[in-house]
């Protein structure tokens, strides 16, 4: 056994739920990577915290029903018309 924080019967059950087969070799690297990750995750820990942002606020306008264009001023720049819709190129 190595020095490792993770300990190779570990990650033997780690492969075993996984239904890995693994070298003893492969079993030996494994133990050392994920050791190395969870330094990685300590060295997270000593990174000092940040203010948060504050929460974000409703910056929508409100729904108020204001006048619009009735359907001719809608159509009159379309370049094609039909029926009262604007008329597109078929797709099919």
């Amino acid at each position: 056994m190595s020095d490792s924080a993770v300990d190779t019967d570990e990650v033997e059950h780690v492969a075993e739920l996984a239904r890995v087969d693994l070298t003893e070799e492969e079993i030996d690297a494994f133990s050392t990577q994920f050791a190395d990750i969870l330094a990685y995750f300590d060295a997270l820990d000593e990174v000092p915290a940040v203010e948060h942002e504050p929460d974000l606020v409703n910056v929508m306008r409100s729904d108020e029903v204001t006048e619009s264009l009735d359907q001719s001023e809608a159509l009159q720049n379309a370049p094609e018309t039909e029926d009262g819709q604007f008329k597109g190129p078929r797709v099919s």
